[in-house]
């Protein structure tokens, strides 16, 4: 029968982002001792961990991009600017897949907290959640690969002889290709895509006949690369949609139980709002102030500031705002945008004086 994949729970995301100077400073010593982040961001490039019982832990060069949707993750990108210093930026990404529990995705979070603070609060941080990542974190990826599983599933690499076969699913365009395994089941196949069926020693692409040349070649690309991860020793066949036959192996090998997939929502026609979060009036509370076009005049260096596009959710934070502000700008956010059509859209903490190209663009002339 049909089963429903399971659904993100945010009951509690325990998120404290920001917190009095003492708070950061305890927090900075914290810092200190993380063997993780032992001479990070001195030079240029990525780098990944994977959270795995409370523990920051690396995450192999040869996997970047490939996630597993029971596990949470921290993605560090280090680059030089592009004003006349060049000074070295960081973009902090916590990365949540839709089985990780409540407690990776919160240490996770806390944790990139935590590298901002060993950064000196240089870095722009980002939650980045499973089907919803921003476009900047797709950026950093010729393709992502969702895979199921985690830390917790015992998950080893095999030979190709033991594989548990699996359905691929590449869907996108351009470079932003998302390579996701569904169950393995007729009713996924569509023909708006392409899919890889993963039999070990066999492997089939299946283009859909409407789907895109970047898809195809994704996954011709995936293809080769699984051949050459097992030593040349599987074959692989490439069916077209028009000429395979509902009998040919590749639907008959096809046999998993279905699973129902909550589809994408598209959000960015929706109107831009705007909401301060301030203590001004001796209690902290956040107010709507906007809707439509937004300006840097519409914004307050003494208050927090929350921009939803609809697309994306951007945490101002002036340079002069309260703690208490500061710390609880990222929970009024939440709340806001579970209330929301798009609750699970990337949501950006900018510090008053950084860049971001995608808030730069959020922000009308």
């Amino acid at each position: 029968g049909l089963v429903k994949a399971k659904t993100y729970n945010w009951k509690d995301t325990n998120l404290e982002f920001f917190g009095s100077k003492e708070e950061r400073r305890v927090k900075k010593e914290s810092a200190q001792h993380e063997p993780a982040w032992q001479d990070v961001g001195k030079k240029t490039g990525l780098k990944i961990w994977r959270i795995v019982k409370f523990k920051v832990t690396d995450w192999p060069e040869e996997d970047y991009g490939k996630f597993y949707n029971g596990d949470s993750y921290i993605v560090l990108n280090t680059f030089k600017g592009h004003d006349e210093s060049q000074s070295i930026k960081y973009d902090a990404h916590f990365w949540i897949g839709s089985n990780s529990t409540q407690d990776e995705y919160a240490t996770a979070a806390y944790k990139t907290v935590e590298l901002d603070n060993y950064l000196d609060d240089a870095a722009i941080q980002h939650r980045e959640v499973e089907g919803f990542e921003s476009e900047l974190f797709l950026s950093y990826f010729p393709s992502i690969t969702i895979m199921e599983g985690g830390a917790d599933s015992g998950f080893r690499k095999v030979g190709p002889t033991e594989y548990k076969p699996r359905l691929l699913h590449f869907s996108g365009f351009k470079q932003h290709v998302t390579v996701r395994e569904v169950a393995l089941h007729p009713n996924r196949v569509v023909t708006g895509d392409v899919f890889i069926l993963d039999l070990g020693l066999k492997l089939y692409q299946w283009n859909g006949r409407k789907s895109s040349k970047d898809e195809r070649f994704k996954a011709n690309q995936y293809l080769n690369n699984l051949k050459s991860e097992r030593g040349g020793n599987s074959s692989y066949e490439v069916l077209e949609e028009t000429d395979t036959a509902p009998t040919h192996v590749f639907f008959e090998s096809l046999t998993g139980e279905d699973v129902e997939y909550e589809d994408k929502v598209d959000s960015e026609a929706e109107i831009k709002i705007l909401h301060k979060v301030s203590d001004a009036a001796g209690h902290l509370k956040s107010t709507k102030v906007k809707e439509g076009d937004i300006t840097m005049a519409d914004l307050d260096s003494k208050d927090v500031f929350i921009l939803d596009t609809g697309k994306d959710c951007f945490v101002w934070i002036g340079h002069d705002s309260s703690p208490g502000e500061k710390q609880n700008g990222i929970g009024y956010a939440h709340s806001h945008l579970m209330k929301t059509s798009h609750p699970l859209i990337p949501v950006h903490v900018i510090k008053e004086g950084q860049t971001n190209r995608a808030f730069n663009s959020a922000i009308a002339a």
